[in-house]
């Protein structure tokens, strides 16, 4: 019984991980407070490198029927930016482990993270811009996502 659920659960996060492959631009960082558009997937080239995830843990809530708990490390390399994405009906909670990450969701302004800082983001919520604000360091995050069972955690942008 455990065996399965734990095998069922790393299939979720390597459907995680493989959602989270995705390419990025070299678009101009954007500054803290800043309203600025970010470039659509479609006018986002390869040049810049993207996040990777490492799974930690994934695991049904036994109080919460329907919802899982998961949690993950992403690295994002210097320079790198993902791609706009939205996590579904899942509530997440982010917390800076490493360097500096610019940030912005829905219409709000831009915000810049550093190592210590965390934020979340409220089912349903656009995350349009998440990059690692260094040229030269790399960034890190311990992501956690309270989804519904089954649900898929990152969903990138249609290309337009």
């Amino acid at each position: 019984m455990i065996g399965m659920r734990i095998a069922g659960g790393l299939l979720a996060v390597t459907t995680l991980t493989a959602a989270t492959a995705c390419s990025t631009s070299d678009q101009p960082a954007h500054s803290e407070g800043t309203t600025a558009a970010v470039a659509s997937p479609a006018a986002m080239a390869s040049t810049r490198p993207t996040e990777t995830l490492k799974p930690l843990l994934q695991q049904a809530l036994p109080n919460v029927r329907g919802k899982t708990f998961t949690s993950v490390i992403v690295d994002f390399p210097a320079h790198a930016r993902a791609l706009p994405h939205r996590h579904g009906q899942a509530f997440v909670y982010a917390y800076v482990l490493q360097g500096t990450v610019r940030s912005k969701l829905d219409d709000k302004p831009v915000t810049t993270y550093h190592q210590g800082d965390n934020w979340i983001e409220q089912p349903g919520a656009h995350h349009v811009l998440t990059e690692n604000t260094s040229r030269t360091k790399p960034a890190k995050l311990l992501v956690v996502f309270v989804s519904n069972t089954g649900a898929r955690l990152k969903v990138d942008d249609p290309a337009s």
